[in-house]
């Protein structure tokens, strides 16, 4: 099913979009809140282009809200679809990586991680597009982000 042929206006379908909302932001704040930088991160070298630690909030929040959206336009149209399959995946693996950063305090982990998720998130870019149009897109700013974290995580793996 295409984007022509789906309805996303339904109230089911504003339903499934608030209830991707509240898990992906929700699950990511929680997240946040419980994995924050601290002693550790600040004694850390780190690279050029380290950006300060207030930029990371309003960016994910704003990645957050693209992602939920992203996924909720595929869900509502191919709700089975290896699209589907690959926003569940990198969803999970975005999850896993702050505990792993800050509380395990385990970069190169970490960055395995990151490199699974880059992977998922190439991966739902180039299956969603059979099923939405602006899905992929909204995944742009989110890979482009996700690319800039592995510099910066691989760059504070190899400093420290």
């Amino acid at each position: 099913m295409h984007t022509a042929t789906t309805d996303y206006r339904t109230p089911q379908s504003w339903i499934t979009l608030a209830v991707f909302l509240v898990l992906v932001i929700g699950v990511g704040g929680l997240i946040g809140t419980q994995s924050v930088p601290g002693a550790w991160y600040e004694s850390l070298t780190k690279p050029p282009l380290n950006p300060p630690n207030w930029v990371f909030g309003p960016v994910w929040f704003a990645l957050y809200v693209m992602i939920a959206v992203a996924g909720w336009r595929v869900w509502v149209a191919a709700p089975q679809s290896s699209a589907m399959k690959f926003w569940g995946a990198q969803m999970l693996l975005n999850w896993a990586w702050s505990p792993v950063w800050f509380l395990a305090q385990q970069p190169w982990l970490a960055f395995v991680i990151l490199v699974a998720m880059w992977l998922a998130i190439v991966g739902f870019i180039l299956a969603s597009r059979r099923h939405d149009r602006l899905a992929p897109w909204l995944f742009a700013p989110y890979l482009a982000w996700v690319s800039f974290a592995g510099y910066l995580n691989l760059s504070i793996a190899l400093l420290n």
